[in-house]
């Protein structure tokens, strides 16, 4: 139990020890036992019981089959846990019960002053000692037989004060366990967002790893579809190459027979010229016959044939989208149909999966 250094500086020490002395749940002096956490603050038996049935409403008596539970301290929301002995687990502080029994004796032997109980405002000698069950306020003998008090209904003081402490302790008690439900609920919503962040990571990195493979395809296909018109531009130029160099050996012997043509022309001697002119037509004429080469098609250089058209697989990929289950696509098909009456521009719809969507409505024409 920590005590604070304005015990010994104020002028009424013991009233600062009895705040030191008063439970955080019900806000009375400790009532024996006293439990100490393992956290060093104490609270009353009852009202630790109180507060860890509250967080734990499974959990009924010792010896109980549930291996135990766990609560937070009221004072600096460490979390305690506790065995299947529930708070009779927990050690009692008996210096803090010795004090509280000093005190009580303190305050036995010490004479009571006037400013020690409140007293009444109508009648300033009278000590309130009743409570009015009628305008719901403490009052004094004298308010109920000649005051205000006189015609209303009144009750002891300790009744009504049990009454307000066991509702207040009730109350704080449930305050309590609220708190450490919303506690619960925070730490869920942050191992969701922690869990989301993950998931989403693992996601990315699963669809680029999809795409890389895809546009390594892609690479592979291309590299495979260009080969291919490089080897077709080979042959058609290596044909075509071949076809030009037998042009040209022709070529070079028809210009040596047109030379030799012209020689023969020159020759003026009768008899000479018709020694040499037969042959010399005859091979002309054969050359003539016999160099017709083959010839290309019309069209031979046209690479017409590996065109490709992408357009159905550029479609395929704007048309890529991420998988649904069929029980998503059913309840997507529900969601639609709900809101088409609906006159919102959208709004948010908790799937199956548990995360949340945009249930989008279209518009009415104006």
């Amino acid at each position: 139990m920590d005590f604070q250094p304005s015990i010994l500086r104020d002028g009424s020490p013991m009233e600062s020890l009895e705040k030191q002395l008063l439970c955080p749940i019900c806000l009375e002096m400790f009532s024996k036992p006293v439990v100490i956490l393992p956290c060093q603050h104490n609270l009353c038996r009852k009202c630790a019981n109180d507060a860890f049935q509250a967080a734990n409403p499974c959990w009924q008596s010792r010896g109980s089959i549930i291996p135990g539970g766990r609560f937070r301290c009221p004072s600096c929301r460490h979390e305690v846990l506790l065995d299947r002995h529930g708070v009779y687990g927990l050690q009692r502080n008996l210096l803090v019960e010795n004090i509280i029994d000093i005190y009580k004796q303190e305050c036995s032997s010490r004479p009571l002053k006037k400013g020690e109980h409140p007293m009444c405002k109508e009648h300033e000698d009278e000590r309130i000692n009743i409570y009015c069950v009628t305008c719901e306020v403490p009052t004094c003998s004298m308010c109920k037989v000649f005051g205000a008090h006189k015609d209303c209904e009144v009750a002891p003081l300790q009744s009504v004060f049990q009454g307000q402490k066991s509702e207040l302790n009730n109350c704080i008690s449930m305050l309590v366990a609220g708190n450490d439900r919303i506690q619960t609920i925070i730490s869920q919503l942050e191992d969701s967002c922690r869990s989301t962040e993950e998931n989403s990571e693992a996601a990315k990195r699963e669809l680029c790893a999809r795409f890389d493979a895809f546009v390594a395809l892609l690479e592979e296909k291309k590299t495979e579809l260009l080969g291919r018109i490089g080897r077709e531009q080979e042959d058609k130029t290596g044909f075509v190459q071949g076809l030009i160099h037998k042009y040209k050996e022709q070529l070079e012997k028809s210009s040596r027979l047109v030379e030799t043509a012209i020689q023969a022309m020159e020759e003026t001697g009768e008899a000479t010229f018709l020694m040499n002119a037969k042959q010399l037509i005859k091979t002309i004429v054969e050359a003539s016959k016999g160099g017709r080469l083959e010839k290309i098609e019309q069209g031979y250089e046209s690479m017409d044939a590996f065109s490709v058209s992408l357009d159905h697989l550029a479609d395929a990929v704007r048309a890529l989208d991420f998988e649904a289950d069929e029980e998503d696509e059913e309840f997507y098909e529900e969601v639609e149909e709900e809101t088409e009456g609906d006159s919102a521009p959208g709004r948010m719809v908790t799937g199956k999966d548990g995360h949340l969507h945009a249930g989008l409505t279209a518009e009415p024409p104006p």
